[in-house]
C-alpha cells in the first residue's frame, strides 16, 4: 500500500471514528473502542467493494 492510500485510509478510520463517537453521545475515554470499530467498518467496507469490482471469475469448462 502506498504512503497516501494509506494516509487515505488513516483519514477514513478517523472520520468513521469521529462519527462513531458523536453518535454515542460523545463519551470520554472510550477512543480506542471507537477507533477500532471504524477500523473494522472501513476494511469491511474496503473488502466488499473490492469483492463487488473483481472481475468475474472464468467458467472452466466441464
Amino acid at each position: 500500500m502506498e504512503e497516501t492510500d494509506d494516509a487515505h485510509l488513516q483519514q477514513r478510520i478517523r472520520e468513521r471514528a469521529h462519527a462513531l463517537w458523536e453518535q454515542s453521545g460523545r463519551p470520554e475515554g472510550r477512543e480506542d473502542e471507537f477507533w477500532y470499530q471504524a477500523e473494522r467498518d472501513v476494511r469491511d467496507i474496503e473488502q466488499l467493494h473490492d469483492e463487488a469490482t473483481a472481475p468475474p471469475p472464468t467458467m472452466l469448462p466441464t
